[in-house]
């Protein structure tokens, strides 16, 4: 099977979508399928990629670590001709994932639409942002899921909530998948050892995209209190975001510094290490489709203190794995979960270990891209539907999607032509860009 791949996020870009296109990609092609991803252009990525193509983008769009693709050239049409793809699978509904519509309607082709994320949460990387905007931007991915063919959601709670705001396509459940093998064995002792970490030391650890959506405001005070009232206790951070100095800003005015490490982006080896160093990991984001650092995390065997949100409550059980603590809980809340956790006695802590462990093997990576495979096999054996009506309904809201962000921002600018140029051709299924 010949898969085409779009997303508007991929290496070296740090988050969820980047590595969830490329754990799927990288365990297709092991499977004897071919694989082909249309990203945009990053700054440092990877040179001599095999079976990328780059589109050039638009770099820290608005200030963020993101890219916004600029019009696709003749480029990307001479590519597919050469590939000749199977399925057409979207990451996101906007921009890369209008050159998806405009592949599949071309070609004639299955379309696939992983949500992977709640865009209403994002809208602050925009100009413009006002809760108007956010309601477009809710009915921009409900209505891109309806003109799909099959719709992947990363975890039930997502599925549930997809359905309730009008989602018809077929849908299915399939998380990216964690490589549980990988994440089993680290050297945690030997991490601690270069970062000067006490073997006995207690380390709370985070890892991901530094950024405001992801509540890192509300995590990084829990954890400062935290670590008052724990001699014993230290902070591990991996990962970079535009909230990476604020964060180290509040441990040192808090005269902490010493107790937090905050070690930026690490190569795989290093990345196993640092779960293994850790004792518990902490979550605050409420932004999640799923959350594949906490499958990682578990599959490292580390239990996980977390806020009760969509896609984190579909993987952490209270009282089992973790903890699970209420969406809308107080500073004092959060920190009284670590603190229970803190002060469990070490037999505890290892069954928290051991169903840690056995949940992330629920999450195999081999077992959900079996189970997206699948899904593919399935649409192909179907006739193509142009889906007329609902490719209607999607231009009219992008259309209003687009005079609202004018009429609140005069959309000036780069950030305009990664709008404007990003759009459907109105006359429907013509060559693709």
């Amino acid at each position: 099977m010949k898969i085409l791949m779009l997303t508007n996020t991929y290496s070296p870009h740090v988050g969820g979508v980047a590595r969830s296109v490329a754990a799927f990609s990288g365990a297709y092609r092991e499977m004897g399928h071919q694989v082909l991803v249309v990203a945009p252009e990053f700054a440092n990525q990877p040179r001599n990629e095999e079976g990328v193509v780059r589109i050039a983008a638009i770099q820290n769009f608005n200030g963020s670590d993101f890219s916004a693709v600029l019009p696709v050239s003749g480029l990307l049409r001479d590519e597919l001709d050469r590939f000749q793809p199977d399925i057409v699978h979207a990451h996101h509904p906007y921009l890369l994932g209008m050159t998806a519509v405009r592949v599949a309607r071309y070609r004639q082709l299955p379309l696939v639409f992983t949500h992977h994320t709640l865009y209403e949460q994002y809208t602050h990387y925009v100009p413009g942002d006002s809760p108007t905007l956010q309601r477009f931007v809710i009915e921009l991915a409900t209505r891109f899921a309806n003109l799909a063919d099959q719709v992947f959601a990363p975890s039930e709670s997502i599925a549930a909530l997809m359905r309730k705001r009008g989602v018809h396509t077929p849908m299915a459940v399939i998380p990216t998948g964690v490589a549980v093998d990988r994440f089993a064995s680290g050297n945690g002792g030997t991490f601690r050892q270069q970062l000067g970490i006490a073997p006995d030391a207690f380390l709370v650890g985070h890892l991901g995209r530094l950024a405001p959506e992801k509540n890192l405001s509300f995590l990084s005070e829990c954890l400062i209190d935290f670590v008052k009232r724990e001699d014993r206790a230290e902070v591990l951070i991996v990962g970079v975001g535009p909230l990476q100095a604020r964060i180290r800003d509040l441990f040192e005015a808090r005269g902490l510094g010493c107790r937090l490490h905050l070690v930026g982006n690490l190569e795989q080896g290093r990345l196993v290490d640092a779960y293994h160093a850790m004792d518990l990991f902490a979550f605050a984001s409420r932004s999640e489709t799923q959350g594949m650092v906490i499958t990682e995390a578990m599959a490292a065997g580390v239990p996980v203190v977390a806020l009760d949100a969509n896609g984190v409550r579909d993987v952490v059980r209270d009282d089992y794995n973790g903890r699970l603590v209420a969406s809308t809980a107080s500073r004092a809340d959060f920190v009284a979960a670590l603190q229970w956790f803190r002060n469990l006695p070490g037999t505890r802590r290892q069954q928290f270990s051991e169903a840690a462990i056995a949940t992330a093997g629920d999450f195999s990576m081999a077992v959900t891209a079996r189970r997206a495979l699948d899904c593919y096999r399935k649409l192909l054996d179907r006739p193509y539907d142009a889906k007329e009506a609902h490719y209607s309904q999607w231009l009219r809201i992008q259309e209003l999607l687009k005079a609202e962000w004018e009429i609140l921002e005069g959309l000036a600018g780069a950030a305009g032509a990664a709008l404007n140029l990003s759009g459907v051709n109105p006359g429907g299924a013509g060559k693709p860009t």
